[in-house]
């Protein structure tokens, strides 16, 4: 497997899938980001460039992109970032942590990144460019579409079916069986009892207060 990598990105997720990458030996050949990175340990030694254009002279049948720019709700960057690289031909590295449990019978699209902690379960099936954050979990039977995030410590139950740019909030929760459309946000903490449609956000039930 070719394992020359170009990181677009240098915030805290591309802290943490740097540190990934190193423990699974590639080589970065460099960052790029809008802004030189404030310094931290993870990122020494690593040659930075501050336009996109500069990816541009990489050659992209020799070195894999990664897509190191976080998700959140409302916020398209990361999405935007890799259909400007893919309509240019560039490929995306898809990454699951050394401290990630993968089924060898779960399935990863293109881009997906799988943090550490996280498990992933038999016949789970994993969008384009999909995070599965630290320790959160997806049972078997899921599949979470395109361009979503399950956050840290989210819990999918077995065989729940998302639609695309679904954002699962940290410590949310999502019973067995249940559909949940595209472009919909679970709140942090919030558990999932019924079916979502699309362009939905659902917060966490208050307590009645006398």
């Amino acid at each position: 497997m070719n394992k020359s990598v170009l990181v677009l990105g240098a915030g805290g997720h591309a802290a943490v899938v740097v540190e990934m990458l190193r423990q699974l030996d590639y080589k970065i050949v460099g960052l790029v980001a809008h802004e030189p990175p404030v310094f931290q340990p993870v990122f020494d030694g690593i040659p930075c460039f501050l336009s996109d254009d500069d990816v541009l002279s990489f050659d992209k049948s020799t070195v894999l992109l990664v897509n190191a720019i976080g998700s959140l709700p409302g916020q398209n960057t990361r999405f935007n970032v890799y259909k400007k690289f893919k309509e240019l031909g560039y490929r995306f590295a898809t990454l699951v942590s050394p401290n990630a449990i993968v089924s060898d019978y779960a399935t990863l699209s293109e881009g997906v990144q799988v943090m550490p902690g996280a498990i992933i379960n038999a016949n789970a099936c994993i969008g384009d460019n999909s995070i599965i954050n630290s320790g959160a979990i997806v049972e078997h039977d899921c599949v979470i579409g395109h361009q979503s995030h399950i956050a840290p410590g989210a819990v999918i139950s077995g065989g729940v079916i998302t639609g695309e740019f679904v954002h699962i909030s940290t410590g949310a929760k999502i019973i067995q069986g249940i559909h949940i459309g595209e472009h919909t946000v679970v709140g942090a903490g919030a558990t999932v009892n019924k079916h979502l449609e699309s362009n939905k956000t659902l917060y966490v039930a208050k307590p009645f207060l006398r």
